[in-house]
This record gives C-alpha cells, structure tokens and sequence, in this order.
C-alpha cells in the first residue's frame, strides 16, 4: 500500500495527509477548494516547522513530506491511482454518503475506503458502496500529528483482511489502533461526548461556572484540558452532532443535547473556530467569556 488519497483538507484532512506523507506514503489530498488545499499546506509547513524547532526532524524531512504531498480539486485524478481512500470530510451523513458513492465509483476495484468520522455508522456508509466488505472506519485523534490513537471501526460486512491491514498500516504510521465494533460513537465518542454534555449541564443548571467546572476536571481526574475547553476545542456543533447520532441510535435520553448547547451552536458560539465558545478566542488566547453571555 503506498497510494493515500485524503478527501477533504481541513483540521483532520491536513493532519492524516501530514502523518501518511511524513511515513513516506505518497498522498493526494483533494478539496473542492483550492484556498483550503493551500491553507492546509500552510499548516502542515508550519506543523513541520516545528517538529524542526524541537529537533525532532530535519529540514530535509520536511522538504520530502511536503514532496509526498500532491493536491487535486478534481476527485477523479486524486483516487485514480489509490490504494487507500480515506474520506475526512465535514461530519454530515448526507455528504458522507455522496463522496463515498464517488469514492466506489471512481477509485480501483482493490482500494480500501475508510472513514475518519466520529460517530456515523460504518455499515450505513458501506451500504452505499459495491464493496462493503472493503469500507472500515479509521478515526483519527485531534491533532493527528500528535496523537497515538486511532479507532479502526470495522462495519457489518467488513472483512478480516481489510482489517487487519488497516491495522497494519497504523502502526506503520507509529499510531496505536484499537478494534471496535460499529455502534453509536464506537468507543470514544460514546464515552467522552456524554461527559461533555454533563458539564455543559452543570453550568445550565448553575451547579458551577465554566472555570470552576474544567479545574475540578483537571486538577481532580488529572485531565490534560477541562470538558468546557476540550469542547470548544473540537467545535460544539460537532459535539451536537455527535450527540445526535448517540441519542437518535440508541433512543436513551441519557444522550439528549443540554439546550445551551444547542442554544450556542443555534447562535452560532461554536468554540475556537468561531473565536467564542465557552471561552473567548478573538485574540488568540483562552479569556473566560463573561457568564451572563450564556443565555439559558
């Protein structure tokens, strides 16, 4: 396997792209637009920059990664030669299931497809396609250059081969990958987005305010980051979304999105992508947003 094609060049697209081109696989990386193609090889550059900083690489590794990497708006010529597809487009069933109609269209009859979503069945996507038993789930951690994990989420009809390669081949890219089975937000999803949606629970309901919430997280589960910031930091419509397919696919209230957050996502509060979340990010930095901007 030495052909990657990226679908999509955002936050996870850039990162799967860097860490496949970094290991010396040769990667097509293919948006619809050119200015996100340019920005994610902006951000890769400046990603690589730093691991030059920290003597981790050399600045003739990150010359050969950035060779590695070739761009395409065309998603014809991007999978052509695939042996791998792997789709990190926004997380939207309906999107999801009209690029991998494409992917199955377009790419060799032997390419794998996987998905880099959070939470949305593998088998539902796989349905789709001719080849289902040829569609698996690798979902990345953010940001991919840094994080060990990847959930390999095998679908209904996936087959042991494609499986075990794909576990193979992330711990080729010096991840660690853990098995699942295909249900609602696999493992982590179905674990982590509950905790956030009960800290966005407790500051509805008053029980604390936003700094207090994430320093008894912190300081007392000896979390890297508190379940406030962390949300901000993966985008709250993606929490919501996620949290929408926990509660439509098991049924259980227990799943039900806390109304601030979708309050916040309604007006548009989307965390650190949109400069306001539960913090403030206007100016680059982590200023707690004054508590009576939270409208309940």
């Amino acid at each position: 396997m030495k052909n990657i094609t990226v679908i999509g060049a955002g936050t996870m697209g850039n990162g799967i792209a860097h860490v496949f081109a970094q290991k010396g696989y040769r990667v097509a990386l293919a948006d619809i637009s050119q200015d996100a193609l340019d920005k994610a090889l902006a951000t890769i550059g400046k990603n690589l920059d730093r691991m030059i900083r920290k003597e981790r690489i050399t600045a003739s590794d990150k010359a050969e990664t950035l060779g590695n990497i070739q761009t395409f708006q065309d998603l014809k010529v991007a999978v052509a030669e695939a042996d791998l597809v792997v789709e990190a487009a926004t997380e939207n069933i309906d999107l999801k299931l009209k690029i991998f109609q494409q992917m199955d269209e377009l790419a060799p009859a032997n390419a794998i497809l996987a998905t880099n979503t959070s939470s949305i069945s593998i088998t539902k996507i796989a349905a789709v396609t001719k080849r289902p038993e040829k569609v698996i789930g690798m979902h990345f951690m953010n940001p991919v250059p840094v994080m060990k994990l990847i959930e390999v989420i095998r679908g209904y009809a996936t087959s042991d081969e494609v499986t075990q390669t794909i576990m193979d081949l992330s711990i080729n890219l010096g991840k660690s990958p853990v098995e699942v089975n295909d249900y609602p937000g696999f493992v982590a999803n179905r674990i982590l987005l509950p905790m956030i949606n009960e800290a966005i629970s407790a500051l509805f309901e008053n029980v604390a305010g936003v700094a207090e919430i994430d320093t008894v997280m912190k300081l007392g589960m000896a979390h890297p980051m508190g379940p406030l910031q962390l949300a901000d930091f993966i985008g709250l419509d993606v929490c919501l979304s996620i949290l929408k397919v926990l509660h439509d696919g098991f049924g259980q209230p227990k799943y039900a999105p806390c109304p601030l957050l979708v309050n916040m996502v309604t007006a548009g509060k989307l965390g650190r992508k949109s400069g306001e979340g539960f913090y403030n990010y206007s100016h680059g930095g982590k200023e707690l947003v004054v508590a009576d901007n939270f409208k309940k």
